[in-house]
């Protein structure tokens, strides 16, 4: 039997429920593009989610108001044309919280006890080490099935498929691994070691030093790793460098 809230009921609260769940559900898509593609200008997403900049601008608004996203100058890579920087917007530590299904708590206590117990900060590196071989192991094959000038972008997809929301692009003298989310980033916070050893895992699945330029631990809005253009020479004397904010 209905209660009688739901006996009086009007069409148009019923009119209203839906157009609030159809506001939420897009603002939902807005956050989940932001995630998966990045810091993003409001024409960006209006062409990705075949919405008018107004109805975007809407939505960014409350998101802004909810600290899901921030808005921010547009890092500009190389030289700056005129005019000011386009803004971009950026999912904030809560707007991750939002789409993370992880145990960070759990992960950091665990953590902490194998540094107290089997070695200090050698056996969390250890750890970190063995944990991301074995993820690599899908990436390695999809990278040696990809061609040579291709395997940076096989990464990116070997890596979203993780949940990493990685992309690859092009920059002066090679190419950015840019990855939107990170599952542990909040662990890395305190624990480095884990950005160490993806970054030196890159390195040896590319087969050529690569450098972490910024990471989403660190505070950046994106884990960005630089690829330079690979050369036979490089192939067989890879080395990857310290994971962090570039000092430049």
């Amino acid at each position: 039997m209905k209660n009688v809230g739901e006996a009086l009921e009007t069409p148009a609260g019923v009119h209203q429920e839906e157009h609030a769940t159809g506001e939420r559900s897009t603002r939902n898509r807005v956050a989940r593009s932001i995630l998966d593609h990045g810091p993003s200008t409001v024409a960006e997403l209006a062409g990705r989610l075949s919405l008018t900049q107004a109805a975007v601008r809407r939505h960014l608004d409350a998101l802004v108001a909810d600290d899901v996203v921030a808005p921010r100058e547009q890092r500009v890579y190389g030289a700056r044309g005129r005019g000011r920087p386009a803004k971009v917007f950026a999912l904030t530590d809560c707007g991750r919280d939002a789409f993370d299904q992880s145990y960070d708590k759990l992960a950091a206590d665990a953590l902490r006890w194998i540094r107290e117990r089997f070695g200090g900060d050698e056996a969390v590196v250890a750890f970190a080490r063995a944990r991301i071989a074995e993820q690599a192991a899908a990436y390695r094959k999809a990278i040696e099935a990809a061609a040579p000038e291709e395997r940076t972008e096989a990464l990116a997809r070997a890596l979203s498929a993780d949940g990493y929301a990685a992309t690859a692009r092009s920059a002066p003298v090679g190419e950015q691994l840019c990855q939107h989310h990170c599952p542990v980033a909040h662990v890395a916070e305190e624990f480095p070691q884990l950005c160490e050893a993806e970054t030196e895992i890159f390195s040896q699945l590319l087969g050529t030093h690569v450098q972490r330029l910024a990471t989403i631990a660190h505070g950046d809005g994106v884990c960005t790793t630089f690829i330079p253009k690979i050369s036979p020479q490089t192939t067989d004397n890879a080395s990857a460098s310290t994971a962090g904010r570039n000092p430049a």
